[in-house]
């Protein structure tokens, strides 16, 4: 137990609640599943709870939510003009998701779903699949011309396409891997400094002695990984604002 609590992977570990055989597949209730299901309770009761007044004065909650829209629909518009506003209710399910999830991660003890490069790949899947299955049933085959800058010379349009497709199929990997990357490390980090306050606290005065420093930094970090939270969603939410531009007006 006492290995545990100062063991920086041990926070990301699945563990099962309600073990669930369906023949050969295990679709077993987990933390993450948990957390999951807790994630939209929480945005959607936030979101109601801060809107049912509606007042001409806004209170702090609903200044909160106001806000929250307001940046989606600002950043969605100028990313990809009105004609993105049919993919407000997606994209802004994406911002508030990444976001709670993000933030009841920094609660003790509780599981962090963004730490799971699982779950980030699926919603980059789902971004990247939106932005594909729009793009062919909007546009058909000039869709394709996404693939295809205009003014490039003959010669060079096999290579340069190809380095647009490559580029294309990239995007899902770095959507995931960077959400992922950054929720993993600096939990980790965070772990790492709370450990060593740990550990020296238990060697006596010298010890307690020691530990303010890395106690010092485990409240910076703590601090720091309230902002890459935001940062985070921030990020998520700009890029899929970008890539769904491409959906809609596939020209360069």
């Amino acid at each position: 137990m006492a290995a545990d609590k100062v063991d920086p992977i041990h926070q990301f570990h699945i563990t099962k609640l309600v073990p669930i055989n369906l023949g050969h597949y295990d679709v077993s209730f987990t933390n993450s599943s948990l957390f999951m299901a807790a994630t939209v309770i929480v945005a959607t009761l936030f979101l109601v709870m801060a809107s049912s007044g509606r007042s001409m004065v806004p209170n702090r909650w609903q200044l909160v939510a106001e806000m929250s829209y307001s940046f989606v629909a600002n950043t969605l518009r100028d990313a990809a003009g009105k004609a993105g506003m049919q993919f407000f209710p997606l994209v802004f399910s994406l911002f508030m998701f990444v976001l709670v999830a993000n933030l009841l991660g920094m609660i003790p003890y509780f599981f962090t779903i963004t730490s799971h490069i699982i779950v980030t790949f699926c919603l980059a899947m789902l971004v990247i699949s939106t932005v594909v299955i729009y793009g062919i049933w909007k546009h058909g085959f000039h869709f394709f011309g996404l693939f295809v800058p205009s003014g490039v010379p003959a010669a060079l349009v096999p290579l340069v396409t190809m380095i647009e497709v490559i580029s294309f199929l990239s995007r899902p990997i770095s959507l995931s891997v960077r959400l992922f990357a950054n929720m993993l490390a600096g939990h980790i980090t965070l772990k790492v400094f709370a450990g060593f306050v740990v550990t020296l606290s238990a060697a006596g005065v010298a010890g307690m002695a020691g530990s303010v420093l890395p106690l010092a930094m485990a409240v910076a970090l703590t601090a720091l990984e309230f902002l890459v939270a935001f940062l985070q969603a921030y990020v998520f939410t700009v890029l899929t604002c970008m890539y769904l531009n491409d959906a809609i007006h596939p020209g360069h």
